[in-house]
């Protein structure tokens, strides 16, 4: 019997996390060890990252993890509010929980605000009232909690450091 290798965020879970399971596991026994490892209760969900269905509990885990590991999403929101602000405009969307905050970042520059990919590239996404700016391959539920299934951003510019000349005094 095989292992395969699970990475996931989730609820209170805001860096990646590992576990091993066997091969032959459902997605069931991982919800449940994942859950009893974080103390996650109440009816919760699985998605595969960016994923947009959860997953059915029944599925063994060897079934999704062709290249023997998986990055899942383990949350009790089914989908997050999200609101960016950018320019004095406003736009909403709802994504699942495993989406990532690059996707979301992209999703807002590029086909709401009309950014080229090249412009969308020098802004990132900052929680509003925050200075916090989640790296991109992080999944929005990982900054949400139930029942409060919403964010706010800012889309920003990405903020450079350029060398500073040690001559200048």
């Amino acid at each position: 019997m095989s292992s395969i290798d699970i990475f996931y965020q989730g609820e209170g879970v805001l860096d990646f996390e590992h576990i091993e399971v066997s091969s032959e596991s459902t997605l069931g026994a991982v919800k449940k060890v994942i859950a009893e490892k974080h103390g996650i209760g109440g009816e919760i969900l699985l998605f595969l990252e960016d994923g947009e269905q959860p997953l059915d509990e029944q599925i063994i885990v060897a079934d999704i993890c062709p290249g023997g590991n998986a990055k899942l999403h383990v949350h009790r929101c089914h989908e997050v509010a999200v609101s960016v602000n950018f320019a004095g405009q406003t736009v909403h969307h709802t994504f699942r929980p495993a989406k990532t905050v690059g996707a979301v970042k992209n999703w807002s520059a590029i086909h709401k605000f009309g950014m080229t990919e090249a412009e969308a590239s020098e802004h990132r996404l900052q929680i509003v009232g925050t200075k916090d700016r989640p790296p991109p391959g992080t999944h929005i539920g990982a900054l949400v909690t139930h029942p409060h299934c919403k964010i706010a951003f800012d889309l920003v510019p990405d903020e450079r450091v350029n060398g500073a000349d040690e001559g200048m005094a």
